[in-house]
């Protein structure tokens, strides 16, 4: 089974200069391919794949001998990684591929001959690297993506076969919803509800203060450079502290149940909504599924996911009956089909969503039909009038 550790490196001034080299190699090679495969399709109306641009690689060592400087195995996976952003543009996962800036994260990929020597990850061509390993490596290590980030603070993702057979996923046992929420980050089916932190509020006067004296900077300076470094770090901070909170959460979640069954958020449309831009961009859902999903798979346990559309808030959870209307501000509603009082929308909807994923999950078909058309034996009955009960 593939897993990721990722740990920190703290290289000296010769290993940050050939870092720095080789990083500049890889973004300018990547830039170089991106640029001659639109051009290419612009006079042909053909395009080139990650393979072919990866042919060039001998020629431009040639005219450009500074490329010579960086492990070859790491130029030519730039091409094949540049190939697999195309196809992953064209199968609509992700945007189309786009230049890279100086400005910023930097990255370059090791596809393999990366080994670590006690408290050193050994680097083709940069030597032994101090790092600090918080957990141990058991297996052959296949790829390390070595970054550094906006505060110049140096990472190594270390992918590795330890060996293991993944195991096989069961749906025997305890299942819960999860309905996400901005007031209460998570509210579970079984009742519990988890307060959403607002880190960025709790450090948004510390950044508003870093973020003005950055703009007080001559641009180009290197002073500016330095208060950028300061307003990069407290970005970093405010990251560690919703990642931490995420990784705990999650962990949690996934020990205790063993049907995991959240809704399928578009955070991109979302986002949209000029109100609840900000509060939503700070909550980091799609992190915390992406977890979620990550390791429930490694447990041998099942993550579904719940169409966006299913109305998860508007059904009761125990005659299925859908109200037509619910607006946000009604928390709580009386069935009246049968009577049910619903003291918390939030708890009815994560109850809804759990309902609604072992449904799909027993179906086997991965169907994500709307719970209106769906009903369960001997509980369905005719759309009625829901009243709401507001406070």
């Amino acid at each position: 089974m593939l897993k990721v550790v990722k740990v920190r490196l703290y290289p000296n001034s010769q290993q940050q200069q050939a870092l720095s080299q080789s990083f500049g190699n890889t973004r300018w090679l990547w830039n170089y391919c991106l640029n001659l495969m639109n051009q290419t399709y612009i006079d042909t109306g053909k395009g080139l794949s990650g393979y072919e641009v990866k042919k060039r690689i001998p020629q431009l060592k040639k005219e450009y001998e500074w490329l010579k400087l960086t492990y070859s195995q790491c130029l030519q996976q730039v091409c094949l990684n540049l190939g697999t952003a195309f196809n992953n543009f064209f199968e609509r996962r992700a945007k189309y591929p786009r230049f890279k800036s100086k400005h910023g994260k930097q990255s370059i990929h090791y596809p393999q001959n990366v080994k670590r020597i006690e408290d050193c990850l050994r680097l083709p061509m940069i030597g032994d690297v101090k790092a600090v390993f918080h957990r141990e490596i058991k297996g052959k290590i296949k790829t390390v993506t070595v970054s550094k980030n906006k505060s110049d603070q140096y990472y190594a993702a270390i992918l590795f076969e330890d060996g293991k057979d993944q195991p096989e996923t069961n749906t025997n046992g305890k299942a819960i919803g999860i309905d996400l929420g901005i007031n209460h980050f998570a509210i579970t089916s079984d009742g519990s509800k988890f307060d959403n932190p607002r880190w960025l509020t709790k450090h948004e006067h510390n950044l508003k203060i870093k973020q003005q004296r950055l703009s007080r900077r001559e641009k180009g300076s290197s002073n500016r450079n330095k208060a950028r470094k300061i307003v990069s770090k407290v970005h970093k901070k405010i990251a560690d502290c919703r990642s931490d909170f995420h990784h705990k959460l999650s962990r949690r979640i996934v020990d205790e149940n063993q049907v995991i069954v959240v809704e399928n958020l578009a955070v991109s449309n979302m986002v949209k909504n000029r109100k609840l831009s900000k509060a939503i961009s700070q909550v980091g859902w799609g992190q915390f599924c992406t977890m979620l999903k990550y390791k429930a798979e490694q447990e041998g346990k099942v993550y579904q996911e719940v169409d966006r559309f299913f109305p998860s808030s508007k059904t009761c959870n125990v005659c299925l009956n859908q109200v037509d209307s619910l607006p946000l501000e009604i928390r709580f509603w009386n069935c009246s089909n049968c009577g049910t009082k619903h003291i918390d929308r939030d708890v009815n909807a994560a109850k809804n969503i759990r309902d609604e994923g072992l449904r799909i999950i027993s179906s086997g078909t991965g169907d994500k039909a709307y719970r209106q058309t769906v009903r369960r034996s001997n509980r369905g009955r005719k759309k009625s009038t829901t009243s709401l009960v507001s406070g």
